[in-house]
């Protein structure tokens, strides 16, 4: 049988070794793009999960599994990070309830964790990690109606999967054409694998030596300064799985949490009871919440003593973190949080379209779903829209959702064009349903063009393509390789103009948005390239985006 520490030192050991692998992992990527990569997202998804579990003492499996399942979630980056955590949610509605887990329990968690994955995805691609996960749980359940032993069972899911990933190219023709089985898949398969050394007995696989020390950035932090104005001291959270039996309205909870303290939070499904609350008597709130069923997780922290270590904090990558965001009363009607990399789009998003939150992330790093849920948290709005931006985000950002405590509405917006464009759409005297509708149209009325640089040698769809050479993507495919940006801009801007013309669609503004490593210079000279393309009838104006990566973005509408 695989008791608590067992499976806990499993993930662990997981985490560590997909760790260890993840740039193999992102070189089977076959779009050369610098995009944030498949090894890169599932590993710091899964070590999200991995700091909580290394936390946990002698436990159940049913503990592990919530603990890991919820991390998982809340750090799930990029659609292959989602998957992941949708896949160990399984684990979490499978070993419910379950002291220790046997073959038959493992296989049954995993198939809970494909339906959930396949749900979530709107068209699922076979040949991914999806496949590798469906194949493999469907070996280990029918094994598992004979051979319950944990070990034989698991031993059959790493096999299938290893067997199904080898197929993968068969059923996706650009990895056959590469060279190159799945990076999801392989991920998979990474993960699965140093669970099963663990549950045979092995030791947890130690994670890579440490890179060598950035430089520190030091950022002022400004919780230290409102010591004086705590007045509860304790940021309580917890997560009660609901008693069937229990008839009593969560409202009540939220009352009297709010009768003992602050800043409450109460959300509820069928299955939990997620808490937040500020209060002086965190003993209070907890025992309040025993009468609504078990605690599956708890932490309680000492605000006044945070703050008083908080006035200087070392931030050793200052660029990929989060600022801390405070929840906000729903008190607007609306409110947007849109996705941006770069401070000229960001300060194009929160300044000139009125986001009330701009999260920081796109191409080159993905944020979690815990950053973008932090973000419509603080949100002062009954409705938020989130725009994502980039279609390696809305899945993340779909996660969301559920775990909000305000509506959320994700607009599937795929390039930061198409974000401006929704905002721009947005009418604040429409309903909810029909702006929705009016945003998602404008954004779909948008061409995207990007020019950004090969990050590997590929051969992609029929395009050779050699590290460092210029790439021109029209609506995220693969356009055409150039030899100098100049030259690509004017080009695809051509591409993208007669792509509307014969789609019977006009031209009449093209906006060129130019990156960190583009001057005004040349952002302008780009800017008359293209209007020598398309005639002096279409508007052309550039924008300073700053976006790093990316040396254009162009909006053709």
């Amino acid at each position: 049988m695989i008791q608590g520490a067992m499976l806990r030192d499993a993930m662990i050991s997981a985490s560590n070794a997909l760790s260890n692998v993840k740039q193999e992992v992102d070189a089977l990527n076959v779009f050369p793009v610098p995009d944030g990569d498949t090894g890169t997202n599932m590993s710091m998804t899964i070590a999200n999960a991995a700091r909580e579990l290394s936390r946990l003492g002698d436990t159940t499996v049913t503990e592990v599994a919530d603990v890991a399942s919820s991390a998982l979630l809340r750090g799930a980056r990029g659609n292959s990070g989602v998957i992941l955590s949708l896949l160990f949610r399984g684990f979490s509605k499978g070993l419910k309830g379950k002291t220790e887990a046997d073959g038959a329990d493992l296989a049954e968690a995993l198939t809970l964790g494909v339906e959930a994955a396949y749900k979530a995805v709107m068209k699922p691609t076979e040949g991914t990690i999806l496949t590798v996960a469906r194949e493999a749980a469907a070996v280990g359940k029918s094994l598992a109606e004979s051979d319950a032993d944990p070990i034989a069972v698991w031993s059959a899911i790493c096999e299938e999967a290893e067997a199904s990933l080898a197929r993968t190219p068969d059923l996706l023709p650009q990895l056959k054409k590469a060279g190159v089985v799945d990076a999801g898949g392989k991920g998979l398969c990474v993960v699965m694998e140093a669970m099963l050394d663990v549950f045979k007995g092995g030791a947890i696989v130690e994670g890579g030596a440490p890179m060598p020390a950035p430089a520190v950035k030091q950022t002022k932090s400004t919780v230290g300064s409102y010591d004086q104005d705590i007045e509860f001291a304790y940021c309580t959270e917890f997560i009660v799985g609901r008693d069937p039996s229990c008839k009593r309205d969560p409202l009540k909870l939220r009352a009297y949490l709010e009768s003992i303290g602050d800043c409450v939070v109460v959300v509820d499904d069928e299955e939990i009871i997620k808490v937040h609350v500020h209060t002086n008597h965190p003993g209070k709130a907890m025992e309040e919440a025993l009468h609504y069923g078990q605690f599956e997780t708890v932490k309680v922290e000492n605000m006044r003593i945070q703050h008083e270590n908080a006035g200087w904090v070392e931030d050793e990558d200052a660029s990929a973190a989060q600022p801390v965001l405070e929840r906000a009363e729903p008190e607007n009607e609306y409110g947007f949080v849109s996705v941006a990399a770069g401070d000229g789009l960001q300060s194009l998003f929160h300044d000139d379209l009125a986001c009330d939150q701009v999260v920081s992330g796109g191409q080159t790093m993905n944020p979690s779903t815990d950053d973008i849920l932090s973000a419509i948290e603080a949100t002062p709005a009954k409705v938020v829209y989130v725009l994502p931006n980039n279609k390696n985000i809305i899945l993340a950002a779909e996660q969301a959702v559920p775990l909000a405590d305000r509506r959320v509405c994700v607009l599937p917006t795929r390039t930061i064009p198409q974000g401006i464009a929704a905002m721009l759409a947005f009418n604040p005297d429409s309903d909810v349903e029909s702006n929705l509708i009016e945003m998602q149209r404008a954004a779909d009325n948008v061409s995207t063009g990007s020019i950004t640089f090969a990050a590997r040698d590929s051969d992609f769809e029929g395009h050779k393509i050699k590290e460092g050479e210029i790439l021109a993507l029209d609506n995220g495919k693969l356009s055409f390789v150039d030899a100098t940006v100049a030259h690509a801009v004017p080009k695809l801007a051509k591409t993208l103009a007669n792509s509307r013309f014969a789609a019977g669609k006009d031209v009449n503004f093209v906006t060129v948005i130019y990156g960190s490593d583009v001057t005004e210079e040349e952002a302008e000279a780009a800017c008359d390239a293209i209007r020598a393309k398309l005639g002096d009838k279409v508007d052309v104006s550039a924008i300073p985006g700053g976006q790093p990566v990316y040396y254009y973005f162009l909006s053709v509408e």
